[in-house]
């Protein structure tokens, strides 16, 4: 078990046509953030990649949705990604957030970073999938 974390928080402003997912993990790039979680994201996008629930294929929709939420953990390495969206009729989707996202009108993002951690992805043998790594510095 790791010890907790002090969190401190960075708040960004994403524009029209970037990638929400190639964006935060080349923001923690730049700053050399190691473990970071998202707190707060709204905004829009104009089209959504995303992989649904036990599925293996990526689905493109070429529309515009509000953000309703975004959650995971991200780092200069790696993001797992949670988003929720909703359509012009209030309809909702969610699922794996995939590059390929790219924002409509803005994205405003507020990140808690973990100093003291570092989010790595490793491959465990229980579920076959690259799972989070905590590791203390």
């Amino acid at each position: 078990m790791i010890e907790a974390s002090i969190i401190r928080a960075a708040a960004l402003r994403l524009n029209p046509d970037c990638d929400l997912k190639k964006s935060l993990i080349s923001y923690c790039e730049f700053y050399g953030i190691q473990a970071a979680c998202i707190i707060s994201c709204v905004g829009s996008l104009r089209s959504l990649t995303i992989r649904f629930a036990n599925k293996s294929n990526l689905t493109v929709i070429e529309e515009k949705f509000e953000i309703i939420s975004l959650a995971g953990t991200i780092s200069q390495h790696e993001a797992h990604l949670h988003i929720s969206i909703s359509d012009g009729e209030g309809k909702m989707l969610g699922g794996h957030l995939a590059e390929g996202s790219l924002i409509y009108t803005t994205c405003e993002i507020v990140i808690g970073i973990l100093d003291d951690v570092v989010f790595k992805r490793e491959l465990d043998s229980t579920t076959g999938y690259k799972e989070l790594k905590i590791y203390q510095k």
